[in-house]
């Protein structure tokens, strides 16, 4: 008796463990059969709103600037606005800073404005050089940088790096400024603009100083 008794409890036993087992299997498929993603965006009630414009620094059409005509302020209106009262096309204008920093337009930069500069490059990454020949290296005093030019309202880059004298060389073509007008360029970090009988440079954009007096017939030295 004791035996069979036994034996009962151990069948029982057995079934109760094999229940609970079949449970857990039918729970885990239940679950397993439930998609874990949530609803798409567009079936949520509520409006989505996404901020930010890859073209956010580009000059917006609409933004009003300072007008300038024939070297005159006339207000401050949009781009299209500003073209029409110099009488020329959106593009021919000329866009950058007056003296007070504010965002100016006008048929052409001369003084009342200086351009906007050229577009940050990315650096380049100089190639592995050889390994060099024992040699005594000339060293160079004369601080040497990229040049730019800026004509018909859009910058131009110079080849190789120059001396600031050369490069207002190169920007000035071995004409004469007259009176009221100015050509610019970019040595470095530096914006310089030819005006009559000199060479300027700015930092900012802004405030110029001299930095070259030019000599007979407009005519920079070459140091």
């Amino acid at each position: 008796m004791e035996l069979l008794k036994d034996r009962r409890v151990l069948l029982g036993g057995g079934a109760a463990l094999a229940l609970v087992a079949g449970l857990g299997i039918a729970l885990t498929l239940m679950h397993g059969a439930k998609s874990p993603t949530d609803d798409p965006p567009a079936s949520r009630s509520g409006l989505i709103v996404e901020t930010g414009r890859a073209d956010d620094t580009k000059l917006d059409a609409n933004r009003p600037l300072r007008c300038f005509v024939g070297g005159q302020f006339v207000g401050e209106t949009t781009l299209a606005e500003c073209a029409k009262k110099n009488g020329v096309a959106t593009g021919a204008l000329d866009v950058g800073v007056d003296e007070t920093g504010a965002l100016a337009a006008a048929d052409q930069a001369g003084l009342v404005l200086t351009p906007l500069p050229p577009p940050a490059e990315a650096p380049t990454v100089p190639a592995p050089a050889a390994t060099p020949a024992v040699s005594t290296p000339a060293v160079s005093s004369t601080p040497l940088a990229v040049c730019w030019r800026y004509a018909g309202g859009e910058w131009r880059k110079l080849p190789g790096e120059i001396t600031v004298n050369a490069c207002a060389q190169q920007i000035s073509s071995g004409k004469c400024e007259k009176a009221g007008g100015a050509t610019y360029g970019r040595w470095g970090d530096e914006t310089i603009r030819l005006v009559p009988g000199k060479v300027e440079s700015s930092s900012d954009n802004r405030t110029f100083h001299s930095i070259i007096d030019l000599g007979p017939n407009c005519s920079i030295p070459s140091a």
